[in-house]
């Protein structure tokens, strides 16, 4: 709508206060929008901008920036957040919490945003002021005075005996120094070192980013938590809005969060950098977010989809999707609520590009509670600065038409086929995000119940041991007092603790009484229905090694009743398995997540050592797969190599032909390696492709077919070279055919 930068700089008044709090400017600036807007096509056309947002709303809607995925992808966020605070592994000395766009919702497949997640470290208390301290914990002093920028802080560390500094003499340098004047404050990059260090919390593949540690598309942060409102943002409490946003409500809530103290990324210009902690206030930016309309969430996602496809490819990172959010705060306290409506999207979009222009142009983005601190200090460079304020001159002065060139989820292309009245179906992109959700939530509610097993006790231990440490998390469990989501959590976790607990108590019974106790039953059948065959199938492998083959072919039925191909899932936590591309099971992802886990996924079903007697034999060399060279290849991702780990579907027929042997059902048995075979050569898959290979070679042997079985440990090695029980298999078959000779 301007026709250069100095037209802006005159319409807002050339300001160039830096340090100011922005406040009066920002509402000027928009003012001048609608003022001056109203001499430009798009505001002489109030039809054509109104036709324009309810079909980009329409759109927006179809690729799932909609109310009911945006509550899906919240709950699912919540919901996982509440699973991993639930582990054992982390309740001691961490708290962990879900921030960004995908706890939000305010994320897209295209846009694929990363998962931010904090941790907080539970050991330290950080204060504000000295009457806060507490004796007998690690206090930390926020020092927020002129010596550190706005948004940060020094912590300076006090003595655990009485609220006073700590010495300056015998300080171990590595987590703390002095200042220039002789406070001793904690290191920033200590959290960031730690965070490496934590197994299990972060994977393989880990990459420093900042303060941030990021794996895959996880971004892991580990922080410090002052349980009071900083100092620098308690005059944004008082500040009056034009639109009444936020309420006092609101802001009583946000008062009320904890804020966050994470190390510093990248170059502060500080001469203390390694001792400044940026203030973080993201539980109360996501309480923010959780109480925005529709409209003002498409704002934000359009605003990104912008940045992503105009500026990131020519500067990545200079306007980042933290600073759209800040804008869009701005925007939304310094308008009537009225305006944020779906037939107004275009106008409330070029309120916002407005104002980041304006950001650009005076080179400060003041954060929302903190406005001294400038989000965007250091950021835009005299090359970079024109360039950007070109491409939002031309997105304005488009009146919409430049969203017909945003490729991310093909925005421009369907907001064309709107406009020629084409038909588009919104249902497969709300499908495969519910896909998306439910699969990563379920494989998050595995990994958290395998890590507390694994953080608590190794694969290895005495079954007395294990039996010990699963009473103690089930009694934990059992006596969290917890509604609403975290009941839900809880609901999720504890089952697979209840069968595992019953499972290694069946195995001792097994091994003292060649019995299944009624207690061991009784634990097993609190989880039997956690999915769709992983648990059953436990069950039934216990009764065929106790030889009673009927109850267990009753078993193995009612598995396979349920076991529809078509809808049916195969998960593995240790493995990755690949995406389903059958229709029925995206139908299905629109379930309520702890349902969908029950009926859609088959998880694989795994044997500790100290559950081997629930265990076939055929399976159990499983456990004994790497030699000594072997184990000098794995990581710890691999720790699942010392148990017997099988794909649901294949052991499902491997039990169905060994029972069927004994029952002397020929042809059952015939059907079920059949089907084994098949599933091997046709399930594209399989997270264990070389046990299914090893297991059939097992039943090859059985059916005196050796030939056949020592193609199926071949083909079994050429999955996986180390690390497979194959090689005990070619040599037991080796000699067995020497002494049969």
């Amino acid at each position: 709508m301007y026709s250069n930068c100095k037209d802006v700089k005159r319409h807002c008044g050339g300001i160039n206060d830096k340090t100011n709090n922005n406040i009066y400017y920002v509402r000027h600036c928009i003012q001048r929008v609608f003022t001056y807007g109203k001499n430009t096509r798009m505001f002489q056309a109030p039809d054509y901008t109104e036709a324009v947002s309810l079909k980009l709303s329409e759109v927006l809607a179809d690729i799932g920036v909609n109310t009911r995925m945006i509550l899906k992808r919240r709950r699912s966020m919540l919901l996982l957040e509440s699973m991993i605070n639930m582990s054992s592994s982390f309740c001691n000395m961490l708290q962990h919490y879900i921030m960004g766009s995908q706890v939000e919702g305010t994320t897209t497949l295209g846009l694929n945003s990363d998962i931010d997640r904090v941790f907080r470290l539970k050991m330290h208390r950080v204060i504000q002021d000295w009457s806060d301290w507490q004796p007998g914990v690690i206090n930390l002093l926020m020092i927020q005075d002129h010596s550190v920028s706005p948004g940060y802080c020094r912590l300076q560390v006090l003595r655990c005996d009485a609220p006073l500094p700590l010495p300056e003499c015998g300080i171990p340098t590595f987590f703390w120094r002095t200042d220039r004047i002789g406070r001793v404050c904690f290191r920033n990059s200590f959290l960031s070192m730690l965070i490496l260090d934590l197994n299990g919390v972060v994977q393989h593949g880990v990459v420093q980013h900042g303060p941030a540690c990021t794996s895959e598309d996880v971004d892991v942060v580990l922080a410090f938590t002052c349980t009071t409102w900083p100092l620098q943002a308690r005059q944004w409490l008082h500040q009056q809005s034009v639109g009444q946003w936020p309420t006092d409500e609101i802001k009583q809530y946000c008062c009320s969060s904890d804020c966050f103290l994470v190390g510093v990324g990248g170059q502060h210009g500080s001469e203390n950098e390694d001792l400044e902690w940026r203030i973080s206030t993201c539980l109360a930016e996501r309480c923010l977010m959780y109480n925005l309309n529709i409209t003002q969430i498409r704002c934000y996602v359009l605003m990104k989809m912008i940045t992503k496809t105009f500026i990131d490819p020519l500067f990545n990172d200079v306007i980042s999707s933290y600073m759209c959010k800040t804008v869009l705060f701005h925007c939304i306290e310094n308008t009537q609520s009225i305006i944020w409506q779906e037939r107004n999207l275009i106008v409330c979009l070029s309120l916002c590009i407005h104002y980041l222009y304006t950001n650009i142009l005076n080179e400060n983005c003041p954060h929302f509670f903190i406005p001294g601190n400038n989000l965007m200090r250091g950021k835009i460079t005299p090359e970079v600065k024109p360039v950007i304020l070109d491409i939002l001159q031309h997105i304005i002065n488009s009146n919409g038409v430049a969203l017909l060139g945003i490729k991310c989820d093909d925005l421009g292309s369907r907001l064309q086929l709107k406009f020629n009245n084409i038909l588009i179906c919104p249902f497969r992109t709300c499908e495969d995000i519910s896909k998306k959700l439910l699969k990563y939530v379920t494989g998050v509610a595995l990994h958290v119940y395998e890590g507390s097993l694994y953080f608590g006790s190794h694969y290895n231990r005495e079954p007395i041991q294990v039996l010990n440490m699963l009473k103690q998390i089930i009694s934990d469990l059992v006596s969290l007092q917890c509604h609403g989501l975290d009941k839900t959590a809880r609901n999720i976790v504890a089952p697979k603790f209840c069968t595992k607990l019953g499972s290694v108590l069946a195995s001792f019974d097994i091994q003292q009484y060649n019995t299944i106790s009624a207690e061991a039953l009784k634990w097993i059948s609190l989880g039997l229905n956690t999915d769709v065959a992983s648990s059953k199938l436990k069950l039934a492998s216990m009764l065929y090694c106790t030889g009673q083959f009927r109850r267990a072919e009753i078993v193995l039925c009612d598995i396979e009743r349920h076991y529809d191909l078509k809808t049916v899932e195969p998960l593995c936590s240790n493995v990755y398995v690949g995406d389903t591309r059958a229709q029925a099971f995206n139908a299905e992802c629109d379930l309520q997540i702890e349902e969908a886990m029950k009926c859609i996924f088959a998880n694989c079903v795994q044997f500790w050592p100290c559950e081997v007697y629930c265990c076939p034999k055929e399976l159990r060399q499983e456990m004994f797969r790497s030699t000594e060279e072997d184990k000098a290849f794995r990581t710890i991702d691999d720790m699942w190599m010392d148990t017997a780990e099988v794909d649901s579907l294949t052991f499902l027929y491997f039990l169905q032909y060994k029972i069927y042997s004994h029952l002397n059902k020929q042809e059952d048995k015939r059907v079920a390696l059949s089907k084994l075979t098949r599933t091997i050569e046709q399930e594209p898959r399989l997270a264990h492709e070389e046990t299914a290979l090893n297991l059939l070679g097992q039943c090859m042997e059985q059916e005196h077919r050796p030939i056949n079985a020592l193609q199926c440990y071949s083909l079994s090695l050429n999955v996986r070279r180390r690390n497979n029980a194959a090689k005990i298999h070619i040599c037991r078959l080796l000699s067995t055919f020497v002494h049969s000779r």
